[in-house]
């Protein structure tokens, strides 16, 4: 996660930039950017974000 935003909020944003304009899926992103998926849900759960599966996203 070191190539990622360490900002909770900086790092929720990207995130679902991404998720809404390249990738399909969490897993998809966490596979293609090399990132645990598990560290990041846990990170930006720690700022209060939980993802939703059906929207693709983290709110």
């Amino acid at each position: 996660m070191d190539k990622l935003p360490q900002d909770p909020f900086m790092l929720f944003s990207y995130v679902n930039t991404q998720l809404r304009d390249v990738y399909a899926s969490l897993e998809e992103f966490c596979k293609a950017t090399g990132v645990d998926q598990s560290a990041l849900e846990a990170k930006l759960k720690e700022a209060g974000f939980e993802y939703n599966e059906e929207q693709n996203k983290f709110w």
